[in-house]
């Protein structure tokens, strides 16, 4: 990855912004931080006691399992097809 092909992104998040520098469409980067930005949210009423540092693991949490449990119903399916196909 290059210098050149790299881009830079403005997003709020919790009404915080950031500059995102990769290499990804804006509009990937705008529905990540959207998505993001959505979760805290779901957090936050939850708990509005929560800072933000609190607040960004506890995201950071709950996303990683959702991508583990993603990850894993994947692999099971690729199984699953592997079977049926002999």
């Amino acid at each position: 990855m290059t210098e050149n092909n790299k881009k830079r992104i403005t997003v709020d998040i919790q009404n915080t912004s950031y500059t995102i520098v990769g290499t990804e469409s804006a509009s990937h980067v705008r529905l990540v931080a959207s998505l993001v930005d959505q979760k805290m949210k779901e957090i936050k009423e939850m708990n509005q006691h929560l800072d933000t540092k609190m607040l960004a693991v506890l995201t950071a949490v709950n996303t990683m399992n959702d991508y583990l449990k993603l990850k894993e119903d994947y692999a099971s399916l690729l199984g699953t097809l592997k079977e049926k196909e002999d």
